[in-house]
């Protein structure tokens, strides 16, 4: 079974560019390199003066999605920097059973 995980953030749409290489930099490197994630996709949307992300990664278990995000898995990871860019911190994030035909 694949689990995929979906966090959702908002920037001020003039932070789009600099927000994207930050998660870069920072989630999307820890997913990458946490045995057990299978892949890192990130959907972007800009709406006026805001910008919707989210990261959508998938993994082979809940244990190794543990393994990035701690024993409280349902909860949103942030890092410290992300105060600069975001303009709200959702508490939890989505995780889905994914099926592929």
């Amino acid at each position: 079974m694949v689990i995929t995980r979906i966090w959702h953030g908002i920037t001020a749409a003039h932070h789009a560019d600099s927000y994207l290489q930050y998660l870069q930099e920072s989630g999307i490197a820890d997913y990458k390199t946490t045995p057990g994630n299978l892949g890192v996709q990130v959907l972007r949307r800009v709406e006026a003066d805001v910008c919707h992300f989210w990261t959508v990664t998938r993994w082979d278990s809940y244990e190794s999605i543990k393994r990035f995000a701690g024993e409280q898995y349902e909860q949103a990871r942030y890092y410290p920097e992300d105060a600069q860019y975001l303009l709200e911190f959702e508490p939890t994030v989505l995780h889905c059973e994914t099926f592929e035909f």
